[in-house]
């Protein structure tokens, strides 16, 4: 017996498609775009700054561009609490003739941009925080710069390269750029090269401290299918592994670019069964034993490792993860004091977590309004008597649909 379930288009790629369409001259149709919190925030703001952007029909968005030239937009762009949003779209406001202002929630204010502002800076390009402490509100004029040299500071976030990748692009000596240190989460980068390259626009990475994007390039619209959310895809394969039933997603290939696919072969490690077929991708769990992991190339997926750790035998240890406590909220110590809460040991240093398996507990779950606190503890609740999770709405920022599709595990 198995659960088979189909979720909704990656957030990633969505963010990375809508902007590409936008920067793009034509009209572009997408299918499977998610529909959530934060892909609404870049849809918004891409229209404001001229990208004529609408649902022609239930699942099919129709695209057209503004040909790399954003239009004037003199209000504040708001985001929420979108992190993804704010990096890509300094990147598109840096690309016009007229001053954005972009700005989003509490968190969003104390959530970093220095590094990028720094980036853009060097290009000549007027970017910097309201405030002067590096945090949205930013204000951004581009004045039409043509491009050159720069360095970056890529170690709390990959969306910092990828913003100046998919803006490079369209500058005319396009950019070279350097990085004091390699990357984190490098497959995202993959991943933004991959989807620019479905639009005709090309960018490379020479080595780990070097990528070069070639300018006077034109994104070419086109028809683009989003592919399932992989990091959304892993708190359904964690209900395989605590309950040991197979649990499928449906649409899930093996040469997806999307990075938490290794989720799996980390799940092989602790015991699981896993099953590549044309439904999907599926986890059968059996005796979980503990893993020590490096995961700063995943670090979305960190929260859905530790819940299941809770039910592995031994001592789990996710290491190089300092980013996280960036995210929506400090998500290492999240983690840690929610998994105390139900009675399981879990420790913490500044760039790691560990997790020694028990005997979990019911508790309720304070969730920061981190949609993916949510979605990894309600997986507990499938072993657990008395879970309860505080603030279950927040996952509309990701995947308003999942409390509807988890109950059909």
């Amino acid at each position: 017996m198995e659960s088979i379930v189909n979720i909704p288009g990656s957030k990633s790629i969505s963010h990375r498609v809508l902007i590409c369409a936008s920067l793009a001259n034509g009209e572009s149709h997408i299918k499977n775009l998610l529909k959530s919190e934060d892909i609404n925030y870049t849809l918004l703001a891409l229209s404001k700054m001229g990208a004529g952007i609408k649902e022609r029909q239930k699942g099919i968005f129709e695209v057209k561009g503004f040909n790399g030239k954003p239009q004037p937009f003199s209000d504040p762009i708001y985001l929420g609490n979108s992190g993804t949003s704010m990096r890509f779209l300094a990147g598109v406001a840096a690309l016009g003739n007229s001053r954005y202002v972009l700005t989003g929630d509490k968190r969003m204010q104390q959530r970093p941009m220095g590094d990028l502002l720094n980036a853009l800076a060097m290009l000549d390009i007027s970017a910097e925080s309201e405030h002067g402490n590096s945090a949205p509100p930013i204000k951004i004029k581009g004045n039409g710069k043509k491009g050159g040299r720069l360095s970056l500071d890529c170690s709390k976030s990959s969306q910092y390269l990828s913003s100046l990748l998919m803006m490079g692009a369209t500058l005319e000596y396009g950019l070279d750029i350097s990085l004091s240190s390699p990357a984190v989460s490098v497959p995202y980068i993959d991943l933004t090269m991959d989807i620019m390259e479905k639009f005709k626009v090309y960018a490379k990475r020479i080595n780990e401290l070097e990528y070069h994007v070639s300018g006077s390039q034109q994104y070419s619209s086109g028809e683009f299918t989003i592919e399932p959310d992989i990091s959304n895809a892993s708190y359904f394969w964690a209900a395989g592994a605590i309950t040991g039933k197979m649990v499928k997603v449906a649409n899930i290939k093996q040469d997806s670019f999307q990075g938490d696919l290794r989720f799996l072969n980390i799940l092989e490690q602790m015991g699981c069964l896993i099953e590549f077929d044309a439904n999907g991708a599926g986890v059968k769990g059996s005796v979980l034993k503990a893993v020590e992991v490096d995961m700063s190339d995943i670090p979305d997926v960190v929260p859905t490792l530790s819940v299941i750790a809770a039910f592995a035998q031994g001592k789990t240890v996710i290491r190089n993860i300092g980013h996280l406590r960036e995210k929506e909220c400090d998500r290492i110590d999240a983690v840690v004091s929610q998994l105390n809460k139900m009675g399981i040991k879990a420790d913490q240093g500044e760039t790691w977590l560990s997790v020694k398996g028990g005997k979990p507990g019911g508790a309720l779950i304070e969730t920061f309004n981190d949609h993916r606190i949510a979605m990894a503890f309600s997986v507990a609740g499938l072993m657990v008597e008395g879970m309860e999770i505080e603030n279950p709405g927040c996952v509309a920022k990701s995947f308003p649909s999942f409390w509807e599709v988890f109950e059909n595990i």
